[in-house]
């Protein structure tokens, strides 16, 4: 009840603005109940954070098909990561006090998020280059610029375009990616 309670209230009002008290209101607990089991606001946003990487990892590794090439199953989890973060209500409330407010304690956890992204990545790179499914590369490297190339074709790209379609950035990750722009 607490969890739930003070993911809607981090969902709501955002990090800074959630205090103790909302979660114990919503929780319908005294505060002290909560503090028997969290130690601070830090500590109760910190399990939630995990909960919310957890799922995201899972939704991820639900996408792969086994049946798919090695650059399908990537960009369908990459994807999938990337939706889940773009769609659950908390990361959208965090991303938006990030830039309003740069909260210190939300900046961490968006670059924990994002490291959480990037070492997902490098894992499936590591078994792709094993498997001899890929050419060897560096895996952290290039992880991280899947990630900002993702990034930048579903958020920056459509801040002054249309919107691309899951098929499109499919397409052109496999053309700057998987191909390369060598003849």
């Amino acid at each position: 009840m607490i969890l739930e309670a003070a993911t809607k209230s981090f969902s709501l009002f955002g990090f800074k603005a959630t205090t103790m008290d909302q979660v114990a209101k919503l929780a319908n607990v005294g505060k002290g109940t909560i503090y028997t089991f969290f130690k601070n606001k830090e500590e109760l946003f910190d399990e939630i954070i995990s909960g919310l990487i957890f799922e995201m990892k899972a939704a991820a590794d639900e996408a792969i098909d086994p049946a798919l090439h090695f650059h399908e199953n990537l960009h369908r989890a990459l994807f999938k990561m990337i939706e889940f973060r773009s769609q659950h209500q908390l990361m959208i409330k965090l991303f938006q006090e990030e830039r309003e407010m740069g909260t210190l304690a939300v900046q961490e956890v968006i670059a924990k998020v994002e490291q959480t992204i990037i070492s997902y990545i490098k894992e499936k790179l590591i078994i792709g280059v094993e498997r001899k499914e890929i050419e060897s590369c560096d895996p952290e490297i290039t992880a991280f610029i899947i990630i900002k190339m993702y990034i930048a074709l579903i958020f920056d790209w459509e801040k002054r375009h249309v919107p691309l379609s899951k098929e499109e950035i499919a397409k052109l990750f496999e053309r700057y990616i998987v191909k390369g722009l060598s003849k």
